[in-house]
């Protein structure tokens, strides 16, 4: 082994000692006039989710005890957030073959229907079926606040609405709405190309 070689020269070795390791910087606690270090996160409150106070052992046991997230929301309110917390606050809809008999359809009408085609009835009343959209079009829907059930006449009259209601000319030129109307007219382009309006 020849311990001059120039490969030898290329090694890195690890160094023995290790640097000193920086101190972390202390935090403060979010307590006015505390200067223990705060440790323990508390949350800021509703409208600030994601951000939190730094507290030490003391402080965070006194905010927790007076911590309430419903404060100043009345019952109607609180009983919504509860409503849309057992599906996580997300939009839900009906599919599949129990969606038509949760429509708003007269499962009635639907029995008069098959008796009047095995009596061979001729131009019996068909009764109307809830519209069927795939997930793309119930997004759409969602854009123009319709829901899954929306029939092509309430599409037409509730884009018609928006547009109205969110075009600069209508808002005397204001602009801070011209998003919004993009994602409508977009939405009701999908629903038209998909000859679902």
């Amino acid at each position: 082994m020849n311990l001059n070689s120039r490969l030898f020269d290329r090694i890195r070795v690890k160094p023995t000692e290790r640097p000193l390791e920086k101190a972390a910087a202390k935090t403060p606690c979010s307590h006015p006039g505390c200067q223990a270090e705060g440790v323990f996160r508390a949350p800021k409150g509703r409208d600030r989710e994601g951000e939190y106070f730094t507290f030490c052992k003391d402080h965070v046991r006194e905010y927790n005890a007076t911590y309430d997230y419903f404060r100043g929301m009345d019952d109607e309110s609180m009983a919504k957030f509860r409503q849309a917390d057992a599906i996580g606050h997300r939009p839900t809809w009906k599919l599949g073959a129990r969606a038509a008999a949760a429509s708003h359809v007269d499962e009635t009408v639907f029995a008069e229907a098959r008796a009047a085609r095995r009596r061979g009835v001729r131009g019996a009343k068909q009764p109307e079926a809830a519209p069927r959209y795939n997930a793309l079009a119930l997004k759409a829907l969602m854009t123009l606040d319709l829901d899954g059930d929306a029939t092509q006449a309430r599409i037409k009259a509730r884009y018609k609405d928006l547009v109205k209601r969110h075009h600069p000319d209508a808002n005397g030129g204001d602009r801070s709405s011209e998003d919004k109307l993009r994602e409508i007219i977009q939405a009701y382009n999908y629903l038209r190309a998909n000859k679902l309006v």
